[in-house]
């Protein structure tokens, strides 16, 4: 099991992500995640994945595309960081990769498929590390953060987005 990650291990922002696996097995959590995720988006119909609850705001298939995207970033950061890479990670705009993903003209299912093996990769990459690399300490977006942290920001950080879907959107 990835332990809980302390306060210090990662950006204040990142709080409300964190606490909501507090003792919680979070491999299971992203398993269940991506369950929950399949099974909503399967059960809509194409013009609810395109539509956006305000003006100005992204499609579902766009909220899709910005999870994956964020995985796969918050997943790069791990591995180097588990593999001791010092460097100073860049963060990055989501507001700037929403226009140019092309979610809106993509096949539904594709998606769904791309979005399953993303979180299979994920979860098997954080299975794969050792206590100590879970522990490891990296700097991305100017702020500290350690391997297993990022685990745990990344099922809330979708579960965040999947919440306000059902909350804005359905």
């Amino acid at each position: 099991m990835i332990p809980f990650p302390n306060a210090n291990e990662y950006n204040p922002y990142f709080e409300s992500f964190v606490q909501q696996y507090k003792g919680e097995d979070i491999v299971a959590a992203l398993s269940k995640g991506a369950e929950e995720v399949t099974e909503l988006m399967a059960s809509l119909k194409e013009e609810q994945l395109q539509s956006a609850y305000a003006e100005g705001k992204w499609t579902i298939k766009e909220v899709l595309q910005h999870i994956m995207d964020t995985e796969r970033i918050f997943c790069n950061r791990a591995l180097r960081f588990a593999r001791n890479d010092k460097t100073d990670l860049p963060g990055f705009d989501q507001d700037e990769y929403v226009p140019y993903s092309g979610a809106n003209e993509r096949n539904s299912m594709e998606m769904l498929r791309e979005y399953n093996a993303i979180r299979q990769a994920t979860i098997t990459l954080f299975k794969s590390f050792t206590d100590e690399m879970l522990a490891r300490v990296g700097v991305a977006s100017g702020n500290e953060i350690t391997v297993r942290a990022l685990a745990y920001i990344t099922a809330g950080h979708e579960k965040h987005h999947i919440n306000v879907i059902n909350e804005r959107y359905l």
